[in-house]
């Protein structure tokens, strides 16, 4: 067991409250266990730590001496990859799949709305005003999930309750639950022309980055839609508005944007048929919970040296 000389020490950032700390130090008795309001308090004292549960900066990593596990609060670690961690042997855990089953309801939801025109129906509600018409139905429709983690098998299972064909495309095209066919990068263009809908489920990656341009959104459907929930970046915003403003799609729903906050002067505040939400898809207590019970899991497997779960693989990014 590591730090047999002293107490392992356990440095603590979040919402942790008075019951989940009681509960971290029953899983590591042994251990020296540290919470912190603020980062900054917490990375003065990281001289000695074992483990971090929170946002660690350069700085603070470079006098840390004996760090060996950082967990990242967030499900996509994006901010804690700089390259001095990267170049580290610190083990990075993140708490992916804990907002899988809010963002895929947040993806129906604003499927569904942009199939049924429901900002329609807001406005009219808005002007007093009784506006009836023949809208969409989600039934018999194509849904492309690009990615096919957490959050992207939840939303298949969501969509197929739905009655609807959906694909995916990842880095293999290994047959999952609920996918009727599997697409790999070289078959794109194949899986977006096929597509009524195409959600983007996966993080932003160097792989990932802008894989969604021009060339792609012509390969949409005019009557296709695009939905982003994970990470802004994956589609290059440029060709997006161009998509959205010249017709090449139907329109789109927005969680995730290339740059957050969404500045007040973006233009895809006011894109034609674009649903804007400020990146709240998966902002749920229950995405607390399970963020929680994913650090407090692996505590226990690292005080058992057991494998932990959720590492990041730090070149590739998730």
């Amino acid at each position: 067991m590591d730090g047999a000389t002293r107490p392992r020490r356990i440095l603590l950032t979040g919402e942790i409250d008075a019951t989940r700390l009681a509960e971290i130090q029953g899983i590591a008795p042994d251990a020296s266990v540290s919470f912190f309001e603020k980062q900054a308090d917490m990375e003065a004292a990281i001289a000695d730590a074992d483990v971090v549960a929170g946002q660690l900066s350069p700085q603070a990593l470079a006098r840390a001496g004996t760090l060996k596990w950082v967990h990242s609060w967030a499900a996509g670690p994006n901010t804690q990859l700089y390259p001095e961690f990267v170049a580290s042997p610190v083990v990075l855990t993140c708490s992916k799949g804990n907002g899988a089953i809010p963002l895929a309801e947040h993806a129906m939801m604003l499927m569904m709305m942009l199939n049924r025109n429901a900002m329609r129906w807001v406005e009219g509600q808005r002007n007093r005003k009784w506006d009836a018409f023949f809208h969409g139905e989600l039934n018999g429709m194509t849904i492309g999930i690009i990615g096919a983690g957490y959050s992207g098998v939840d939303l298949a299972l969501k969509a197929k309750a739905f009655h609807m064909r959906v694909l995916g495309l990842r880095r293999n095209t290994r047959p999952t639950p609920n996918f009727d066919a599997m697409f790999t990068r070289e078959q794109l263009h194949d899986f977006l022309g096929q597509s009524d809908f195409v959600v983007v489920t996966a993080p932003k990656t160097p792989e990932t980055e802008n894989m969604l341009g021009e060339a792609e959104f012509r390969a949409m459907k005019p009557t296709a839609f695009y939905v982003c929930f994970s990470r802004g970046g994956v589609a290059n915003d440029a060709a997006l508005y161009k998509a959205l403003t010249e017709n090449w799609i139907a329109g789109a729903g927005l969680d995730a944007h290339g740059v957050e906050p969404l500045p007040a002067d973006s233009p895809f505040w006011n894109a034609p048929n674009t649903i804007v939400t400020p990146h709240n898809g998966a902002t749920t207590q229950a995405t607390k919970t399970r963020g929680y019970q994913i650090f407090a899991d692996n505590l226990r497997r690292y005080v058992a040296g057991e494998p932990l779960v959720n590492i990041v693989d730090k070149h590739l990014g998730y």
